[in-house]
Order: structure tokens, then sequence, then C-alpha cells
């Protein structure tokens, strides 16, 4: 650069007596504004928009800080800059001060997600993983704190640069947030109203050092492996169903299936003949009378069938064996959630602890305990 280049651009600057920002970009948070060696003529104009605020940085430190309005800079209207600058008796044109314009503007409909699943540990279903996404909005609450904390030097800071700080920000206490709650996992995707405010009161303090108000916080999202979801769904209709009726219902679809597996008369007949026994089988179970196969005869000499042994059940919660309960009870313990499909059951018989979903008899809790057809002759 030439000297006359040098005194054309000192010039240009020097004369300039009004300090504005016209924001251009919607994504620009804060925007320096620039002047030859950061010179400002005494009585220059000052004006700050709707929106914005504007700060003077002196030598590093904060001085004044202007809401919006028009002002005319002396040292009535920068008693922090004079005290900085040891004015007492008014000042000699130019001086020097950095000017910071700061967007305060709500930003809106910014988005967060986690990048990867994070593990919940669930009584019922154990280690499972889960995923969220949602959007938030903030702005700038204190513009100086925020210049000097998170800004710096950067002539234009833009939403982008604050951004990724935010989102880490978010996910971090969002996982620590949906960890204390210890929910039920199926509760997190049916309540994200009030996880969606509760999670924005743990967040604002950590907004609130830096200069940013969180105004919203919503999750739009809450999921997990479409296996537990299936199994979240087969739970919670065995919490539900009465397990006789259901028990009656699989087996009759049993039927079904059986009659539809062959073809013509013989299938028709195979399939009904299976079915009574089926039936017969279910109607045991549920402490039903059996139905008498096709064709037989009841009579009343028939002897009854011995007495059914009571089978006794110990299991394990929280590293305590408790029982002998029995096979009603031990099923009302997992409808209530006392246990659950990996808990460790043992009785009388068993080599080992065996968890729940292993044991064949107590299957029947889990759902989908249908037996398979007979085979054919």
């Amino acid at each position: 650069m030439s000297i006359f280049d040098e005194i054309k651009k000192k010039l240009s600057h020097e004369f300039i007596d009004i300090i504005e920002w016209l924001d251009t970009n919607n994504e620009t948070i804060v925007h320096r504004f620039e002047r030859y060696q950061n010179e400002i003529k005494n009585n220059a104009q000052l004006i700050v928009r709707e929106g914005q605020t504007a700060v003077f940085i002196n030598e590093g430190q904060l001085a004044d800080v202007f809401k919006p309005g028009t002002y005319t800079l002396n040292t009535k209207n920068l008693p922090i800059l004079t005290t900085l600058k040891g004015w007492k008796y008014g000042f000699d044109s130019p001086f020097k001060a950095e000017v910071y314009f700061v967007n305060t503007r709500l930003f809106t409909d910014e988005k967060w997600g986690t990048k990867n699943p994070f593990m919940l540990s669930d009584d019922r279903f154990g280690l499972v993983e889960i995923r969220a996404f949602g959007t938030y909005s903030f702005r700038i609450s204190d513009p100086g704190k925020f210049i000097i904390d998170v800004v710096g030097t950067d002539g234009n800071f833009t939403n982008y640069e604050i951004n990724e700080h935010l989102k880490s920000l978010i996910v971090t206490r969002f996982t620590d947030t949906v960890g204390e709650a210890n929910l039920p996992i199926e509760l997190y995707a049916a309540n994200t109203s009030e996880l969606s405010e509760t999670c924005q009161v743990v967040m604002q303090p950590e907004f609130n050092r830096v200069g940013i108000e969180l105004e919203k916080f919503y999750i739009e999202n809450v999921s997990m492996p479409e296996e537990l979801k299936k199994e979240i769904f087969e739970y919670s209709r065995l919490d539900k169903l009465d397990m006789a009726k259901l028990a009656q219902f699989k087996a009759a679809k049993a039927m079904e299936l059986a009659a539809k597996n062959e073809g013509g008369t013989a299938g028709a007949g195979m399939g009904m003949g299976m079915g009574f026994v089926l039936a017969q089988q279910m109607g045991g179970m549920m402490g039903q009378p059996g139905t008498q196969p096709f064709g037989a005869k009841a009579t009343q000499s028939q002897a009854p069938p011995p007495m059914p042994i009571q089978v006794s059940y110990f299991y394990a919660v929280n590293g305590q064996q408790t029982g002998p309960v029995s096979f009603e009870k031990l099923k009302e313990l997992f409808a209530s959630r006392t246990i659950n499909r990996d808990s460790l059951i043992w009785k009388q018989g068993m080599a080992s602890w065996t968890e729940l979903k292993e044991i064949e008899e107590l299957k029947s809790f889990l759902g989908g305990n249908t037996p398979p057809p007979l085979p054919t002759a």
C-alpha cells in the first residue's frame, strides 16, 4: 500500500461521525464496527436499532453498553470509558475504543440431536440404547459477558460458531437428566413435553454463565431399537390383558393355523382333532374342564386325574434371595414389575439359578407361549 492510499484510508474513516450497523445476515450474532485505528470523533452519533446492543471495549476491558436508541458520544454518555481513560474535563477528539454490535433478537428453530445412541438402564429390559432430537431457541441476554467470555476479538461472530458449543452442552445435560429421571423406558417417548420443561430448567444456568438465555427447548422424538419397541408393546399387553383369555386366544389362533396347513377334508379333520387336543391342554392350564375328544363318551366311573403338585419358586431381587412363592404369585410379581424377564429364578430340581425368560413354564409371562402343532402321523 502506497503512502497516498494510507492517507486516503485514514481520511475516509476519520470524518465518519455516525456509528451504526445494518444487519444483512441473519446468522450474525456479533459485529465489530471497523474504523481506522479504532478512532471515534468527539460527539459522534451512535445509532443502536431494535434487537441490537452496542458494547464498548477499551484495551480488553468491558466499558459502556448501549441499548436501542440514538446517542451523542461524549463524557456524559460514556461514564465507564471516561473513568477508564481518566478523562476529567472532557477529551480531545478522536479517542480510541472498540465498538461491538450484538444481535439480541431471538434465534429460533435451532436443531439439536444425539449423534450417537446413549445407554440407559431399565429395571425390566436391562441396558438399552436410545436417541433423541429436537429444537431450541435462544437470545443473548448479557452482551458484555457474552463478548468477554465467548466472542473475544472475533470481528464477525456467527450463529454457527456458537451452535456447535450449545449442541454439545444440550446433549450432555439431556443425557444426564434422562439418566437421573430413572423412568420406565416407554415413558420417555410418551412424556416429551414434561421432559422438555425439566431439561430447560436444568440447562438454563449453563447458558446464563456465558450471557445466553435459553428461551425454549423441545424434544421432538425419543427413539429406540425396533426390537425393544416390540418387547415393550408385548409387555404392556401382558400387563393389561387377562392371562387366561390371552392363552385361550393363542390356542384358537393355533387351531386356525393348523387347519390351514393341511389341504382337503383330511386336513380339516386333522386340524379339528389338533384343535380339540390344544383346547384340552389349555383348559387344563387355566383350571377349566377339558373338552372331550370328538366321539368320546363321558362316563360317571372315570377316575379323576391326580392332584397337581404345587411348585414353589425362589427369585432374586437386588442380589437377595426371596421365596418360596407359587406360580400365581410369581406371575403377579412379574405383572407388578418387581421381577422382569432377566430375573434369576430357581425351583426344586434345577441345577442352578436361571433367568426367567429361559424357564419353559414361565415363558407364558412374556406372551406368545403357544405350543407347536402336534406331529402328523
